[in-house]
């Protein structure tokens, strides 16, 4: 049974549907997993274990009879806390929310329970989801796979951490600047960031509503697929047989995102686009001036909004946040109506002219991050590398959220190391069958 700890959700599901998993006793694994753990209270805030327990006690009982709900109905997944869990303290890893409880579900966490998955629990995550880093010493830090002294990325810390540790098969992150993208890569795993409005918000804790999205962090890009399906409610996953990397175009990024790239991220890099070159893929450099001229609005649009939403709540309660991420909030204060505005019109101009130079390609690639997993502790003495690490974090994948696309993040083989692959807006049945033809040439 300790072999289903490490399988892929969309494994899982198979070997539920094939009967040789019981869905109780791969509930029953994953709890015992979590209690036994050593990381388990700095990756989940609370364990539903009763939730879980009925939920595969009836998908069990589907199985039985044949009436399973869809290819990941008993399949064991977490919760960024940031999704309404109906009774559940759902507190966006910030103690100004200490004690919310929400009287119902999220809409994506009720599709997802209509499609049978179990719910695990709710995951540790950045304070308010205002980091890329995963630090947070006001709630929990969750480790990073390749080393436990360093942050995971966030700010789906715990939701990466969940997976990437065996206490759940997928996990259900945000991505608002690169939430779902950073931990996934730093954590060897698959992100996938959904177009703002793709999935529901309904019940989610916000950060910048214009910005923020709901994206799965699996072991697979047939695992994200398969959970974009369950949380959209559709239950109809995009088929994947077939995808393969002959014939297609691929622009691999030169604008900023290579600027202070790591030696250890950009061999990487450079080696997972040399691979998609030998399986067929062309890939053509491309220089998007709409990027550097995007970049910097990103300082007015997100903090703007951020506070817009959370300033009246900061404003009677500084004391209790993690200084960094109130001074990253409170940049916002001072923002003029008119820039938002402005910043806001010009950047619709921007992506229609990205949208225009990108048309012809398959994926847009660049690193998923131009830096490896900083060191917590060193993150909370050093104020200089606190700042540096932080801005580059989220650098290169802010390109997706800045310009409304679909991307995802995968592995390469080298440790906290991914590849981002950028796809259209509201193109992520496209991109998935991409990003899974480039995942083969990368295994």
């Amino acid at each position: 049974m300790q072999e289903w700890l490490s399988m892929s959700a969309a494994e899982l599901g198979r070997g539920i549907g094939r009967g040789e998993i019981d869905a109780e006793a791969l509930c029953e694994t994953y709890l015992q997993a979590i209690a036994a753990h050593p990381y388990a209270k700095r990756i989940y805030s609370v364990v539903t274990e009763d939730r879980a327990r009925a939920e595969a006690r009836a998908a069990a009982r589907r199985a039985q009879l044949g009436q399973r709900l869809g290819p990941l109905d008993g399949v064991p997944i977490s919760w960024k806390d940031l999704f309404d869990s109906a009774g559940v303290a759902t507190e966006a890893g910030s103690q100004l929310l200490a004690g919310r409880v929400p009287g119902t579900d999220a809409e994506v966490l009720r599709n997802a329970t209509m499609a049978g998955l179990v719910c695990l629990g709710k995951t540790h995550m950045s304070e308010l989801a205002f980091s890329g880093l995963g630090l947070n010493p006001r709630t929990a830090t969750p480790p990073c796979i390749n080393d436990p002294e360093a942050v995971p990325g966030g700010s789906s810390s715990g939701a990466a951490a969940s997976v990437a540790f065996g206490l759940a098969a997928c996990g259900i992150g945000s991505d608002t600047g690169g939430s779902v993208r950073i931990p996934a890569a730093w954590n060897d795993l698959v992100g996938l960031k959904t177009t703002s409005g793709r999935l529901s918000s309904k019940g989610v804790v916000p950060l910048c509503e214009r910005f923020d999205t709901v994206g799965p962090i699996g072991r697979s890009v047939e695992d994200c697929a398969l959970m974009l399906a369950a949380l959209d409610g559709s239950g109809t996953p995009v088929d994947l047989r077939g995808a393969r990397l002959e014939g297609m175009r691929f622009a691999a990024l030169q604008t900023t995102v290579l600027d202070e790239i790591r030696d250890a991220p950009r061999a990487a890099y450079e080696n997972a686009v040399e691979r998609l070159h030998a399986a067929g893929a062309k890939i053509e450099r491309l220089d998007a001036p709409e990027v550097a001229e995007a970049m910097p609005l990103s300082g007015l649009l997100f903090t703007a909004e951020a506070y817009g939403i959370w300033g009246e709540t900061i404003a009677a309660n500084p004391e209790v946040m993690f200084p960094p991420i109130r001074e990253r909030f409170e940049g916002g204060r001072d923002a003029l109506a008119s820039d938002y505005i402005a910043g806001w019109r010009k950047l619709n101009a921007l992506r229609e002219a990205w949208a225009a130079r990108v048309a012809g390609y398959d994926a847009v690639l660049m690193p998923s991050s131009p830096i490896l997993p900083p060191n917590a502790e060193r993150l909370l003495t050093d104020d200089s590398y606190y700042v540096t690490e932080n801005l580059l974090a989220l650098r290169n994948t802010r390109v997706g959220n800045l310009m409304g696309l679909a991307a995802m993040s995968l592995p390469t083989g080298v440790p906290s190391c991914g590849i981002m692959l950028c796809g259209a807006a509201f193109g992520e049945e496209r991109l998935l069958r991409v990003a899974a033809a480039a995942e083969a040439a990368l295994s």
